[in-house]
């Protein structure tokens, strides 16, 4: 018996990997958090399967869940949204099981910043523009942000911000940002990127709070920050150029 992890993708039922596909379809037991997983992945479940939505469940619940399953001998699929690597809250499931003895198996999935810049037709690292994401968040009720981590910091590096979980806290995304890397800086939100309901809001750190308000976007959205969003003067990667050596193109 094991319990699988499955990173489920941004949305879209099918950016689900070949992988989590086949797992879910082998497993008799289905927990995905229903807040955020479209129920169109369900459809990969077998007939008869048990499916179990976690979001209003809490830690002991969904324990209670592995126990049982374990004890009858049952795979499940645990279904999370995006990728398990950052915000999945994975850490704190894996480690009970790791005190229960129960085995358990983790299966990336297309992370949210990697469908939000497909969205945007956009590459994320461009030459001499910026070579790194930082993926971040703020701090908030459920979570602070520890201390040195902060939105100041990381825009002192340039890098393309990629900023989770901060939509309801977008004036003050702009207030800390907007010293650093000024008004004109570009900006995008891509809310629930690769859904049916995806929507887009490009323009920069001196205007996208106007255009929130007049366009409202919440919950699952994600600000993207840095020149890459409309720089169109970069220098060409050295990767295709007919004057670079490699190993693979003599």
């Amino acid at each position: 018996m094991t319990i699988h992890f499955i990173g489920a993708g941004p949305g879209a039922p099918d950016l689900i990997t070949v992988r989590g596909r086949d797992l879910i379809a082998s497993c008799p037991v289905c927990m995905y958090a229903g807040s955020l997983v479209p129920e169109a992945i369900l459809g990969w479940c077998p007939e008869n399967a048990r499916i179990i939505d976690t979001a209003p469940m809490d830690l002991n619940r969904i324990e209670a869940e592995f126990i049982a399953a374990h004890e009858q001998g049952l795979d499940v699929a645990r279904l999370h949204s995006g990728d398990l690597s950052v915000w999945s809250a994975t850490g704190e499931q894996l480690r009970r099981l790791d005190r229960l003895h129960i085995p358990y198996t983790i299966t990336p999935g297309v992370p949210s910043f990697a469908a939000a810049a497909a969205a945007l037709g956009r590459e994320l690292t461009l030459p001499e523009v910026a070579q790194s994401v930082i993926l971040t968040r703020t701090g908030g009720r459920a979570s602070s942000m520890p201390e040195g981590e902060t939105l100041e910091a990381f825009a002192k590096t340039g890098a393309t911000l990629a900023i989770h979980l901060s939509i309801q806290a977008l004036p003050r995304v702009v207030r800390e940002l907007t010293p650093h890397l000024g008004e004109s800086c570009p900006v995008a939100i891509v809310y629930r990127a690769t859904w049916p309901d995806e929507k887009i809001l490009r323009g920069t750190l001196g205007t996208i709070e106007a255009m929130v308000a007049e366009t409202p976007v919440e919950r699952t959205a994600l600000v993207i920050v840095g020149r890459v969003l409309a720089e169109k003067n970069f220098r060409e990667s050295a990767l295709y150029d007919p004057e670079y050596r490699r190993r693979y193109r003599p």
